[in-house]
């Protein structure tokens, strides 16, 4: 049924899908970083890189207003290439400042996980870097691991040849199966939050949790 709140949400996706060609551009997008913790030691180990749109006119925006958006459009690609280009760089610099060996961990998408652009990409990226390591961790979704396994495979033991860290994101909410990460060049795997959130109230996510980290 129509309603005026369908007609202002399409609207708004419209607009905001030929701002985003120009955002990239225009210097519009930020990374910001959520710190990550070794909780045996207490010392920080690396850090999620998380992007941002700052619009000029409706402020800091969340990516799930415009991630969808960037990949219906493919502008994902080139946005994905500059979040990648920018963690590598930052991770060296903060490495410089302090002497800590710091990771920064990246979401990748499907489409991008998909395209030969990400090898090719990070191939570029370790020939800058020299003889440094690549402080890098991707992470990707279990349907991106699923819809083609063969070829994901090939692409993982190439992005593990490069130094890349390897994670699966959001672990037990898609085509969970413990039988495939014996396959998997995985280094990690990041339990959803929908289990680790109920961890005191629910004994089935304490169970699942507990199976898992095990």
């Amino acid at each position: 049924y129509y309603t005026e709140d369908m007609n202002q949400s399409a609207r708004q996706w419209m607009e905001l899908k030929q701002q985003l060609h120009h955002a990239l551009s225009a210097g519009q997008l930020e990374l910001y970083y959520q710190p990550q913790f070794n909780l045996q030691s207490g010392r920080m180990t690396g850090a999620e890189a998380l992007i941002r749109w700052n619009h000029p006119e409706r402020g800091l925006l969340p990516p799930d207003l415009f991630i969808p958006i960037a990949e219906e459009t493919g502008l994902i690609v080139p946005i994905g290439s500059w979040v990648v280009r920018t963690a590598v760089a930052e991770a060296r610099e903060w490495r410089e400042r302090t002497g800590l060996e710091l990771r920064l961990a990246v979401n990748i998408s499907s489409r991008q996980f998909r395209y030969r652009e990400l090898l090719e990409l990070l191939e570029r990226v370790v020939d800058d870097s020299g003889a440094l390591p690549l402080a890098l961790e991707l992470e990707i979704t279990e349907s991106s691991l699923i819809d083609n396994p063969e070829q994901a495979q090939a692409t993982l033991k190439r992005l593990k040849a490069m130094g890349v860290k390897l994670s699966i994101d959001d672990f037990g909410t898609g085509y969970s199966s413990l039988a495939y990460l014996r396959n998997l060049a995985v280094d990690k795997l990041k339990i959803d939050q929908s289990f680790v959130r109920d961890l005191t109230s629910s004994t089935d996510s304490r169970a699942i949790v507990t199976a898992i980290v095990q």
